[in-house]
């Protein structure tokens, strides 16, 4: 067990100011978490924290995130597009989300409903990491910033929250975001904007 997901448990992912205080969304999911935590590590994955979440990589690739939202809490494939769903069960963060793909948990009782295929899933996660399979690229109408595609390449909860919003919200952030010459500019806007888009507010929403 890695001390850094210890302390997220204790303090939250950090993106807002309600990390530590008893109104954060992990307090929400502590139970159902930490039952994961235990399933996921007897899967020989490395537990990391990446982006203020558990992340759980294999020989340094990322397979796939952990985190805490409102309503529940998820594990978010990096990759899920390419795991064979036989079961049904994964769900895609939002209808224009591409890649990643999500199995949600709102009880413990849940988890173990479903354990052998989330380590079915999981299994297969690696495996598509070990061959070094990539998803196929997606032609947006509206160009994506460099910058932006990243995180939500390697940051499921966040393109959870993005791919959630409304496509006039998504494409506010996208041109704000692209209007920055420099490649520091755009990375300071999206990391500003990140609380309002965790929150499914839109640029100019208070």
């Amino acid at each position: 067990m890695n001390p850094k997901v210890d302390a997220y448990f204790v303090d939250g992912c950090g993106r807002c100011e309600l990390g530590g205080t008893p109104e954060c969304k992990v307090n929400n999911w502590q139970d159902v978490m930490k039952e994961l935590r235990l399933m996921i590590l007897d899967c020989g994955l490395t537990e990391e924290v990446k982006w203020g979440v558990p992340c759980y990589t294999f020989q340094n690739g990322n397979v796939f995130t952990m985190g805490a939202l409102k309503d529940h809490c998820s594990i978010g494939f990096f990759k899920g597009a390419l795991i064979n769903d036989v079961h049904n069960i994964l769900e895609k963060p939002g209808k224009n989300t591409h890649a990643a793909r999500l199995i949600k948990f709102t009880s413990v009782d849940q988890i173990v409903e479903i354990e052998h295929k989330l380590r079915a899933y999981i299994q297969e996660a690696i495996e598509i990491e070990k061959a070094g399979l990539k998803v196929p690229k997606k032609k947006n109408l509206e160009p994506i910033p460099e910058e932006l595609q990243h995180k939500l390449d390697n940051d499921p909860i966040f393109k959870e929250a993005f791919d959630a919003l409304t496509p006039g919200r998504q494409r506010g952030y996208i041109l704000h975001f692209s209007g920055a010459k420099q490649a520091k500019t755009r990375i300071s806007r999206i990391e500003k904007c990140t609380p309002k888009i965790m929150e499914g507010k839109g640029l100019h929403d208070w």
